[in-house]
């Protein structure tokens, strides 16, 4: 019998869209090999991502995944965990950034965590612009607290954290340090409250005070943060990034959206090579010309998130059946 191979999930930021990036890709990863994201040696969620990342470890398959992005009907196990919570319009909701703000008072401008500044350019590493302009942003008016009680309900009263390894990335602004919940030995209420403080988006969300410090969304410091599973012996990782993309999608440097994207691709990069310098094989999945296409189509935000999932599904699925990703999927079908 084959060796069962040890695979870490990376699962990026990315709002709503994000999100259903990510339903669709690992939907089309579970078809294409019959591996299971569930059974993942570790997941790694930022944002976005940690929201998913809670979904598998609270029992969520893959397919169900999309299925409760794009309103479809979900398995038996799928409905029990998930009952009413499913559908588009329920997903977007979630973070949508186009959902209206609270009015602002005239001084809303006023810069949340100006000290960040310096730790933005001045640590070792690329320089964190996310970090920069975090701390020069103002305070959200918004809360987490949805995206929280949909963890809580999904893990059910009385769990605190999955007993598999699930590391849940956020930034502390008192001492601008990237924070992993799960693995650092840092006080959180539960994993719902981690999601919560991965996913307080800058100048949108307020930050989630937890009894460890303020927090903010992890992809301040990175939208992927891949490199956190660099040298812990994994055979493979899958990393999904929603707000990279291909580099064919990539042509017009005047676009200030493509060249953020473009920015976080190098940053992703930077991540896979310190995972491949230790040994470790890195399958990357992140949006191509028809999953962008959708991202900035003019839909409402619960159509539009049917769209990417939709994209997603379809062009991971081409991606996985080309001799480049052959291998990579070889070691995932031989579990």
């Amino acid at each position: 019998m084959a060796a069962m191979t040890a695979v870490a999930l990376v699962l990026g930021a990315g709002g709503a869209v994000g999100g259903a990036y990510h339903a669709g890709a690992l939907a089309a990863l579970s078809g294409a090999t019959g591996w299971d994201p569930r059974s993942a040696g570790l997941i790694v969620g930022t944002s976005a991502g940690a929201s998913t990342a809670a979904s598998l470890r609270a029992g969520l398959a893959a397919d169900d995944l999309l299925a409760r992005v794009t309103g479809r009907s979900l398995s038996d196990e799928g409905a029990t965990l998930v009952g009413d919570d499913h559908g588009p319009r329920r997903h977007a909701d979630l973070g949508d950034p186009e959902a209206p703000d609270a009015p602002r008072p005239r001084w809303w401008f006023v810069p949340q965590a100006p000290w960040l500044l310096g730790p933005a350019f001045l640590r070792a590493g690329p320089p964190r612009w996310g970090v920069a302009l975090a701390g020069m942003a103002p305070s959200g008016r918004l809360t987490t607290t949805a995206i929280g009680d949909r963890v809580r309900a999904e893990m059910g009263a009385g769990v605190r954290w999955p007993a598999e390894p699930t590391w849940v990335v956020a930034y502390r602004t008192r001492d601008a340090r990237r924070v992993v919940f799960g693995r650092d030995d840092v006080e959180v209420a539960d994993l719902a409250q981690a999601v919560e403080a991965s996913s307080a988006v800058p100048a949108r969300f307020a930050p989630v005070r937890a009894a460890s410090g303020r927090y903010l969304d992890g992809a301040v410091f990175s939208p992927t943060n891949a490199d956190l599973v660099a040298g812990l012996g994994f055979d493979l990782v899958v990393v999904s990034s929603p707000m990279t993309a291909t580099e064919e999608c990539l042509g017009n440097r005047t676009d200030l959206g493509e060249r953020t994207r473009a920015w976080f691709g190098r940053l992703l990069a930077r991540e896979v090579a310190a995972v491949e310098a230790k040994g470790t094989r890195v399958l990357v999945l992140q949006p191509g010309p028809t999953e962008m296409a959708a991202i900035r189509s003019d839909l409402p935000a619960h159509e539009r998130v049917v769209l990417v999932a939709d994209a997603a599904h379809e062009s991971v699925r081409v991606q996985l059946a080309t001799e480049d990703a052959g291998e990579l999927v070889t070691h995932l079908s031989s579990d």
